[in-house]
């Protein structure tokens, strides 16, 4: 048993030496990318599932999609962002291309859904959005 917690101890001591501190990982950190348009259904059926396509704009070759970031306000209202993370320190090519995705939606209420999608500032600052509301069938 004694040898046991040398081989551990050994093991241990090895594993710990051979690590460097020393960061190299690329930093990024998280945008709002501006949806230019969205493509769902005129209305919903209760209980269905929908897939919603929404279209941004990618601003530089150092920004990635990654995902929907999709909160619910009140019962039937959703705001949607699309989210991106974008490089730090790297040369980028400011060229602005639009990109589609989509997320799935599931209805679950009986009531229509507004839709508040996050699409960028107006010149004064302000959060724009565009806002789609759904009915039920």
């Amino acid at each position: 048993m004694k040898q046991l917690y040398v081989w551990i101890g050994l093991f241990l001591l090895l594993g710990l030496t051979g690590c460097e501190l020393e960061d190299d990982s690329i930093k990024y950190h998280f945008v709002p990318l501006q949806i230019t348009s969205v493509d769902m259904p005129d209305t919903f059926t209760l209980n269905e599932t929908y897939e919603i396509s929404v279209t941004f704009i990618r601003p530089s070759n150092c920004v990635f999609f990654e995902g929907f970031d999709v909160r619910q306000e009140d019962t039937t209202v959703r705001s949607v962002v699309a989210i991106g993370s974008e490089v730090d320190n790297q040369q980028c090519a400011q060229v602005v291309e639009e990109i589609t995705e989509s997320f799935n939606f599931l209805v679950i209420y009986d009531q229509p859904y507004l839709f508040r999608f996050w699409a960028g500032e107006d010149e004064n600052g302000e959060q724009e959005y565009i806002e789609i509301t759904v009915p039920i069938n």
